[in-house]
């Protein structure tokens, strides 16, 4: 079976699009879809056809170009079915736990409560590939908007138990401030340390920090490195406050 090709590209201040094209079929998703103009330039950049959005949560930052996008191109929506009252006009209604079959490519359905109620993530194990929304951010995670904190450290630690060369997409490029903080929380770790200048230095020279992947994340993400939820809560509530 071929290999995804993959293309992320910035979208709105801070998002980031990711398209995911199989080249046997043809068939192209975007993951989320932040805002309907920047997707239609990476489209037609790559030259690829939009057959799916793969939604990873209801916020509007990550639905904003659904509408202009299904109206152009007739795109399968796929979301959770337990936030279908908060996603419009989705045509695949997939449930945590469960699979989605992407044009041969089986996607597993990561139940990520936390930052929204209904989020979920994607995971390609025959591409180790994983397409994370709002839970996870390089040396980061998202903000506890809706679900608990007992509830986003469950979702981080599903994500972390997926093999270590997993590479991992995510929403927002916030690498530089989350890696800022991590500091705060372990100053001693030398592989946060060296990775923090080597991502200052990226953004200097206009370069994504992203994608990352669930070893380095392991390594230097102090959410993931939490000893316990209790623990996870104090140093999210930090953040919050950073």
């Amino acid at each position: 079976m071929a290999k995804l090709e993959v293309h992320q590209f910035p979208c709105l201040s801070d998002n980031y699009g990711v398209l995911i094209h199989d080249p046997e079929s043809g068939a192209t998703a975007s993951i989320d879809a932040p805002e309907a103009a920047a997707i239609e330039k990476a489209l037609a950049e790559t030259g690829w056809q939009l057959t799916h959005i793969l939604v990873t949560h209801h916020h509007h930052d990550h639905i904003g170009g659904n509408a202009a996008l299904k109206a152009k191109w007739g795109c399968t929506i796929v979301a959770n079915k337990a936030d279908a009252g908060r996603i419009p006009d989705i045509d695949n209604q997939v449930e945590a736990g469960g699979t989605f079959n992407f044009a041969g490519h089986v996607a597993e359905i990561i139940d990520c409560p936390g930052h929204t109620v209904g989020h979920i993530a994607y995971f390609f194990p025959d591409q180790k590939l994983l397409f994370a929304g709002d839970t996870l951010f390089a040396m980061g995670c998202g903000r506890v908007f809706e679900g608990s904190m007992a509830q986003m450290w469950g979702s981080l630690e599903r994500l972390a138990k997926l093999p270590p060369d997993t590479v991992v997409y995510c929403g927002h490029e916030y690498t530089v401030a989350n890696a800022r903080f991590a500091i705060t929380v372990e100053p001693d770790n030398q592989a946060l340390a060296t990775r923090a200048l080597q991502v200052e230095q990226m953004r200097a020279e206009g370069k994504p920090t992203l994608p990352t992947t669930m070893a380095l994340e392991l390594e230097t993400n102090p959410f993931l490195r939490a000893r316990d939820a209790e623990h996870f809560a104090e140093i999210r509530r930090a953040k919050d406050n950073f």
